[in-house]
């Protein structure tokens, strides 16, 4: 990765007594720092349900220094993620904001010092705001403000801000942003933040009732205390500046990519070099979080959430990338397209008797689920003892088992605090 690719940070001797072990030279240990990131990981999908791929993209977007795009219909915890997540570095600055069509540039990035315009002086106080992060929320990401644009992508780009009174630019300590949206942009202005977006996510209400059952019931009573494990700021960014860019990146993964630049652009789905040339950073980011020294195929299934502009486009991408990274991902995805197909029928059929609901269900459902769940199971066996990754069977399994629990309690009628006994 070249420098323009990567954040500038502030020094790490900065900080001081950040969770994280030490290697022999006194600095942050690397592995320690990896495993801790996992385990935040790990926290966040318990409690954030049908999230865990949503949790570690953000995380490896995180460690390559990049900005991510969540984004999904109001209510699906886009922002409670997003805090609790950037919450869990400890030392690091943190600023977020909501975005409008009005707010100003000085409002993100330091408003006028009135006690010095009092005295003559014009001069901004930067503290508290982005000029001074570590790490940024920014919701409603394509609001923004027309005066407030160029600003944006200078502070996203090149980590720098303009001050109002001119003069040399202000260098942020920015390492990555997560932002949030309820839709993609309308204009040709945030068209280009959107560009600058590496990782795009989309996320939906629960689609599991049971889980939905089990949020349910979250909400009732005081909840036990969950483990919080933390990681520091001179921990994440000697990870984020040294540890992830010394990452090996073999000649076969480089074959592989290029492979996959060839099998998209003849679904003319076309992305720039740039882009490309970004995303080695985030597979780099891959292996490390997982502890491993060079980037293997399996990382390259983050590529997902990079490589579309359109969300009619992720299921193509989706399917391109996973095939690559697992022979067994076709046979899969193949048994995904066929459990879409039965999710669409209920959907048809919604208003109708319980009678008919129960004879689709004996007819074609149960058995089409069934035969999927077992076929899952026996292709999920076969790759992990093959050494191969098993993230797109274990996607695939989450939306069967999502599926036929809707099947059990809309057209069955179960509860759905049954339902998990039977999945």
């Amino acid at each position: 990765m070249g420098a323009q690719d990567r954040p500038d940070v502030r020094d790490a001797s900065d900080v001081s007594d950040a969770p994280g072990a030490s290697d022999a030279s006194g600095g942050p240990d690397a592995q320690d720092t990896a495993k801790r990131l996992r385990a935040i990981g790990d926290e966040l999908s318990d409690r954030f349900y049908e999230r865990a791929d949503v949790v570690r993209t953000l995380v490896v977007t995180l460690l390559a220094g990049q900005h991510s795009l969540v984004l999904g219909p109001p209510g699906t915890a886009k922002s409670e993620l997003a805090r609790e997540l950037t919450g869990r570095f400890e030392g690091a600055a943190y600023w977020e904001i909501l975005l409008s069509k009005f707010t100003a540039p000085t409002r993100m990035f330091g408003p006028v010092d009135v006690a010095a315009l009092a005295r003559g002086e014009y001069r901004q106080v930067y503290d508290g705001r982005a000029t001074t992060a570590h790490i940024a929320f920014i919701d409603e990401i394509f609001k923004c403000s027309t005066a407030a644009l160029n600003e944006t992508l200078g502070f996203l780009n090149e980590r720098i801000y303009h001050p109002e009174s001119g003069g040399e630019p202000i260098r942020c300590p920015l390492i990555g942003a997560i932002t949030a949206s309820n839709e993609l942009p309308s204009g040709e202005d945030t068209a280009a933040i959107y560009d600058r977006l590496l990782v795009r996510i989309e996320v939906g209400y629960l689609a599991d009732p049971s889980n939905f059952a089990a949020l349910v019931r979250s909400a009732v009573g005081r909840p036990a205390a969950a483990p919080r494990t933390t990681v520091g700021l001179a921990a994440l960014q000697h990870a984020v500046t040294r540890a992830v860019p010394a990452v090996d990146v073999p000649d076969v993964i480089v074959d592989a990519v290029c492979t996959l630049r060839a099998a998209l652009r003849r679904k003319e789905l076309v992305a720039s070099d740039r882009r490309w040339r970004q995303a080695v950073g985030l597979l780099q980011a891959s292996a490390y979080l997982d502890g491993r020294p060079a980037v293997a195929e399996t990382d390259l299934s983050v590529l997902t959430h990079v490589l579309w502009d359109s969300p009619a486009e992720r299921p193509t991408v989706e399917r391109e990338v996973l095939q690559l990274v697992n022979p067994d991902a076709k046979e899969a995805l193949d048994l995904a397209d066929d459990i879409e197909e039965l999710e669409a029928q209920l959907d048809a059929m919604a208003g109708q008797s319980r009678e008919a609901l129960s004879e689709w269900v004996i007819k074609k459902a149960h058995n089409k689920l069934a035969m999927a769940g077992k076929r899952l199971e026996r292709l999920r066996e076969e790759a992990a003892g093959a050494g191969r990754s098993t993230a797109a069977i274990d996607r695939v399994t989450g939306r069967q088992r999502a599926v036929r629990a809707r099947v059990l309690t809309e057209a069955l009628g179960m509860d759905a605090s049954m339902v998990q006994a039977q999945l």
